[in-house]
């Protein structure tokens, strides 16, 4: 959007106006204008398809026609996406390309029968419709309240000898200026409606959506476990088979200090060194303290032992372990059914990934947990009062979390303004 600085005091009919026409993004303009020949050829050409089609449908060359004309409905198709991701500012998803299987009959069969061509081909025609509409909303609008405006002018020149009444020249000036107030609505409206328009069918079927979908959770949770064996395996590695080799040599040493003496004369009453074995005795404790504490952390990333008892029972003790303040509100009606266990697990596991970036991004004071179950539907929303600034890609994790709750068919919802606060939505299903 543009910004346009307002002066102090009365400015007239005409500032207004002016601000209005400023306050349309210039994609739009743009798209109405430049986007009005497209929409001819390609309306054009959607409808020559069809008329052809129609009559060469009983000759030996229509199906050969039709498939060639609805391969170059896949590329108008292409052009479309671009030009409405560029100047709308819509970005469209691609459809997955063809398949190509052997022999022509079979790839001719794969195009006629293919979804997306024939979606292009039905935006093709609403799409011209729309263009035209566009283009009289953008240029011929303004035209006529040039006009409307400049009214009493025209009419002193061309008729130099009898003027037109003064109501009537009042009546065309404010007519004028009500339609220039309208026409960035209109080219808005329109622009709206251009994008619904393409989202609708010029984007995957809904069917092919949801196994792109599914494709990409698939690859998304294979990888994650992938990392979480490796940094289990280095973990078990680095951390708990060290601290076992540490144990057995204090064992070692212990049951050195407790051998017999190999001197041919011993003393009959050996009395072994009682300050270094409670020593020894002393640091093994210590070692297999450590050594428990360490694979229960492990075992809690693997599968918290208190979700057990459920999400009430699991994330007080989580929330507590947050550096930062956290206020916990559960909202868990008694229901005939918990949800799933692996939706538990996600929640539990994306509430604690979302403390940890408010703990090391966000220089929050306080934050707020709130959970709420349904019948179908279960909602954390995680708030703190940070500098905001959270969004995907940003580095912060938020990206792989949204593929995590993608994967058990969730949806992630981020609104962090600079400034903050920070309010992050997780919404997921009851049940798989």
């Amino acid at each position: 959007m543009v910004a346009v600085t307002e002066r102090s005091g009365p400015v007239g009919a005409a500032a207004p106006a002016r601000r209005a026409y400023l306050s349309v993004r210039g994609g739009e303009w743009a798209f109405a204008v430049l986007g009005l020949p497209l929409a001819l050829l390609a309306g054009a050409y959607a409808i020559a398809v069809l008329y052809a089609g129609v009559l060469l449908s009983l000759t030996v060359l229509g199906l050969p026609f039709l498939v060639a004309a609805l391969l170059g409905t896949r590329g108008l198709g292409a052009l479309h996406r671009w030009l409405t991701g560029r100047l709308l500012g819509e970005t469209v998803e691609r459809p997955a390309p063809l398949p190509r299987p052997a022999g022509v009959i079979a790839r001719g069969r794969v195009v006629l029968i293919d979804p997306v061509a024939w979606r292009t081909l039905l935006y093709l025609l609403l799409r011209l419709p729309l263009g035209v509409l566009g283009f009289v909303a953008t240029v011929g609008l303004p035209l006529g309240c040039v006009w409307l405006v400049g009214f009493p002018l025209w009419d002193r020149l061309l008729e130099s000898d009898r003027w037109s009444p003064l109501w009537l020249d009042t009546t065309a000036v404010l007519l004028g200026l009500m339609l220039l107030l309208a026409v960035p609505s209109a080219v808005r409206t329109l622009s709206g409606a251009n994008r619904r328009l393409a989202r609708l069918l010029l984007s995957p079927a809904g069917a092919q959506q949801r196994v792109r979908e599914l494709e990409t959770a698939r690859a998304t949770l294979l990888a994650e476990n992938t990392d979480q064996l490796r940094r289990l395996e280095r973990d078990l590695h680095d951390g708990t088979q060290a601290r076992l080799v540490a144990l057995a040599i204090t064992l070692s040493l212990a049951e050195d200090a407790l051998a017999p003496s190999t001197d041919p004369d011993p003393d009959p009453t050996p009395n072994p060194d009682l300050g270094r074995m409670r020593a020894l005795v002393g640091r093994a404790r210590g070692q297999i303290d450590d050594t428990i504490a360490e694979l229960r952390l492990l075992t809690r990333g693997i599968h918290p032992v208190a979700l057990d008892g459920g999400l009430g029972a699991a994330l007080p003790g989580l929330t507590a372990t947050s550096p930062v303040p956290v206020t916990l509100q559960l909202d868990l009606p008694d229901l005939p059914e918990r949800p799933d266990p692996t939706i538990e697990r996600a929640v539990y596991f994306c509430t604690a990934e979302l403390l940890t970036n408010i703990a090391k991004h966000s220089g929050a004071r306080s934050a707020a947990v709130t959970v709420t179950t349904t019948a179908d539907r279960v909602r954390l929303t995680v708030r703190d009062d940070g500098h905001g600034g959270a969004a995907l890609g940003a580095g912060t994790g938020l990206t792989g979390l949204a593929g995590r709750l993608a994967a058990v068919d969730g949806t992630l919802r981020i609104i962090s303004p600079p400034g903050g606060p920070t309010v992050i939505t997780a919404d997921l299903p009851n049940r798989l």
